[in-house]
């Protein structure tokens, strides 16, 4: 199996979440590979047979380039404000025309831990449209900050990696079909 962690991260949090879910598919003996968005070409997608998309929450969804412009005025990288993972969702046609191509899908977020009961969240949004551009969505899961800018709550990271090795299963990496999972 291979699959390919796609991610948008401005003060590198979602970045460190990316790579822990990377390692743990590894260590579910799958090839694995995590790459920003913004520097995202058509061949990282080549056979890929599960996609894991995660962006930081913003305003309760995925970025817009407003928010990731008001980022930058708090000190994140400008590089990484140029493309989010709402504007590439939109060219996702264009990397599996055909339905029956698309693999299934894992959509994940990192939001601010004291947010965690509130409704709206970055995976939600993409798992969303992810759906309706005909991927099957197998798991969502959310990782906590503790501030705007991080760190990253204890344990998140080995939570994510936890989370990777879970994929290869849910993806029906055993020759069982993926479970479409629902998405509040």
């Amino acid at each position: 199996m291979r699959g390919v962690v796609v991610y948008e991260s401005m003060f590198g949090n979602t970045e460190q979440v990316a790579r822990a879910i990377a390692a743990g598919l590894a260590d579910a003996n799958a090839e694995a590979a995590s790459v920003d968005v913004g520097h995202l070409v058509a061949d990282d997608l080549v056979g890929c047979d599960l996609l894991v998309v995660g962006a930081p929450t913003h305003v309760f969804s995925l970025s817009r380039v407003r928010t990731r412009e008001d980022a930058v005025r708090q000190g994140a990288d400008p590089n990484r404000a140029r493309t989010g993972v709402r504007e590439w969702l939109g060219t996702l046609d264009t990397a599996f025309p055909h339905a029956h191509d698309r693999p299934p899908a894992a959509v994940f977020d990192t939001r601010a831990h004291q947010t965690r009961h509130l409704p709206g969240s970055a995976s939600g949004r993409t798992g969303r449209v992810l759906r309706a551009r005909g991927f099957s969505i197998v798991d969502r899961a959310s990782f906590f900050v503790l501030d705007l800018k991080g760190p990253l709550a204890e344990g998140e990271l080995d939570r994510a990696r936890a989370w990777g090795r879970s994929l290869s299963d849910s993806a029906g990496a055993d020759g069982a079909p993926p479970q479409d999972q629902r998405l509040r």
